[in-house]
């Protein structure tokens, strides 16, 4: 009875918090911008949704801004500013590094999903994350060129980064997304495993 249960619980849990999490941007947007629209327009008929379309926009529009010269320069500026508050760095910088891990043509974000080997046939899935760490404390006295891995652990629960020989890393045919979800989930995700 209670494996028929947890079996269940295992099929629906990840549906409802994925379509919670979806709902509770939706209305946050919605509620936030919306009234942002009712402010700036008082005569306008307002539509239900309104706001989340503003918020579709505002984020498009954004990343066509940031394309330009000028606006990284802003928000560079503005990112230094923040940089100096106490608490707010914490949280934003933690925040912008683990969007910049996930934006496609981020530079700072993994470069390759790789197999670590510890010995004879162990191997830990992981990300490389430099593929020079030379100015790293461990590359002085190395004698082969030493690589940044970041070796995430099982159900976002944290991870370590590594600095190891190029030879014990070698590339994984995965994508990084696949390669978070089986890591992420110990393998029991349902993707093929490297």
């Amino acid at each position: 009875m209670s494996a028929i249960f947890f079996q269940g619980l295992a099929i629906t849990l990840p549906i409802l918090l994925t379509i919670a999490v979806i709902y509770w941007l939706a209305v946050t947007a919605e509620h936030f911008l919306g009234a942002v629209v009712q402010l700036l327009f008082p005569d306008w008929d307002y539509w239900p949704g309104l706001g989340m379309v503003m918020a579709i926009a505002l984020v498009f529009l954004a990343g066509i801004l940031m394309r330009a010269w000028i606006t990284r320069q802003v928000m560079a500026s503005i990112e230094a500013f923040l940089d100096r508050i106490p608490v707010v760095k914490s949280i934003y910088g933690g925040m912008r590094d683990l969007s910049n891990l996930f934006a496609k043509d981020s530079k700072s974000g993994f470069r390759q999903v790789v197999a670590v080997r510890l010995s004879g046939d162990v191997r830990l899935v992981g990300f490389l994350t430099q593929e020079n760490a030379a100015g790293s404390p461990f590359a002085a006295d190395a004698a082969d060129p030493i690589v940044g891995v970041y070796l995430p652990m099982s159900y976002q629960l944290g991870g370590y980064t590594v600095y190891l020989p190029k030879s014990l890393v070698e590339p994984l045919d995965m994508s990084v997304e696949t390669a978070m979800r089986f890591t992420l989930t110990g393998g029991m995700s349902g993707t093929k495993s490297p």
